[in-house]
């Protein structure tokens, strides 16, 4: 805790009294906020010490466009994201208020990222240090470097591409999102516990299809699985969700799929999620399907009851109305990492709570049943990964029998000897 003035000798026995008052009703705020419950009484006996301190966090949307989804079940919600990160400002508010810290969220949206970046730079001028970004690859690189020399942080909430965290990182980008690969190797733990070792692959032809098979195959290599075969899925996007088109679709997709070796699963890699949903109980063979669609690996899960996850559900749904989506999480996460490094550091500095973030003092309850921390040389959020059908999750990796010898969670995604960073040496 900050102090306006000095402590004097004979002051010193009430100024313990007062810093142990305010971390017990900081755990009380804390376990109130857990279940829900109205802390408010508590702010008004926190000794007021401390000088007070505004964090100002900027919630960043790249607008695009994107084809509407093959299931009215999939349309993308318009505050998708940006309910994530006000969650998690409001639990930051909660813990803040007894150290004289408060959260304040703004956001800022453009469709082109030209006037994007524009508006991020002119904030991060004007003294705000924290960004929450949900943008494509391209514009968060592109961000970065605008901000290059500011005192500012990216958080990446949206990108899941393995390059940004290794050939292409940059040392004022965080990931919260998880990469392709940590995505993968969850969800070939997984196989590999089950003994269902020979796969087949089915890829889109979209860049991010082919990065993402690209993920597939370093997993199924890196856990000693047998990746059989592999066939490209070329699609019409403009007549899919034509009357009648799942005769059509009926016929086609048993004849893709007849001339596959035996196999025990089928991975489908489509990122842009055009056709992957066709393919579950459409193969010529009675198969799991698995990757993108099917049984898929996900950072949240929208019925996930474990480790008090019912309570943080239940207060998403009275803040936006509707399920959380992995994009929300994703926000909360950063957002909270602010909240827990300002908190622990007593700082609202962005350099000093990025030092802090990726030091082995930080950590974040995430309703993972584990701490999270940041991984030092690619600044990746560690984190296990649900294994999950659409309505419920299957299994959590890593799997059991996984080891490591720092943290099991390093199973998942590239490791340090692995990485090709060199932003954080």
């Amino acid at each position: 805790m900050v102090m306006t003035q000095r402590e004097e000798p004979d002051a010193a026995p009430r100024a313990r009294s007062h810093r142990l008052l305010t971390i017990i009703l900081c755990a009380v705020a804390a376990f109130s906020g857990l279940f829900g419950l109205d802390a408010t009484w508590a702010a008004n006996a926190a000794p007021e010490e401390a000088k007070s301190t505004n964090i100002q966090i900027t919630y960043v949307e790249e607008e695009r466009d994107r084809l509407a989804p093959l299931s009215l079940l999939d349309f993308r919600p318009p505050t998708v994201g940006f309910d994530g990160a006000k969650l998690a400002v409001n639990d930051n508010n909660t813990t803040g208020r007894f150290l004289n810290q408060s959260f304040t969220l703004d956001k800022v949206s453009s469709a082109m990222p030209e006037e994007l970046i524009e508006k991020v730079v002119a904030q991060a001028k004007s003294g705000i240090g924290f960004f929450v970004v949900d943008a494509s690859a391209d514009t968060l690189l592109a961000l970065s470097d605008a901000l290059k020399g500011l005192p500012a942080v990216i958080f990446n909430a949206g990108a899941s591409e393995e390059y940004l965290r290794e050939e292409n990182c940059r040392n004022n980008v965080k990931h919260t999102a998880a990469s392709d690969t940590m995505l993968t190797d969850a969800l070939i733990q997984y196989l590999a516990w089950k003994q269902w070792r020979k796969l087949v692959l089915v890829i889109g032809p979209k860049p991010e299809d082919k990065l993402y098979a690209e993920a597939l195959r370093r997993s199924v290599k890196r856990y000693g699985l047998n990746l059989l075969e592999e066939k490209e899925f070329v699609y019409e996007a403009g007549s899919r969700r034509s009357d009648g088109g799942y005769e059509q679709v009926q016929k086609q997709i048993p004849s893709f799929t007849q001339k596959f070796p035996e196999h025990d699963v089928l991975l489908v890699a489509d990122v842009a999620n055009q056709f992957g949903d066709y393919l579950p109980a459409r193969t010529w063979k009675s198969r799991v399907v698995a990757g993108t669609h099917g049984l898929y690996p996900t950072t949240w899960h929208p019925a996930s009851e474990l480790w008090g996850a019912t309570q943080f559900q239940n207060r998403f749904q009275r803040l936006s109305g509707r399920t959380m989506k992995q994009l929300d999480y994703a926000a909360w996460m950063a957002v909270r990492s602010i909240g827990e490094a300002a908190t622990r550091a007593g700082s609202g500095d962005p350099k000093q709570l990025i030092e802090y973030m990726l030091s082995e003092k930080f950590e974040l309850a995430a309703f993972k049943g584990q701490k999270l921390t940041y991984r030092p040389w690619n600044a990746q959020l560690r984190q296990p990964i649900f294994v999950a059908l659409p309505r419920i999750h299957v299994s959590v990796s890593p799997q059991q029998g996984f080891l490591h010898q720092v943290t099991v969670l390093d199973t998942l995604g590239t490791d340090k000897p692995e990485t090709k960073c060199t932003a954080f040496q």
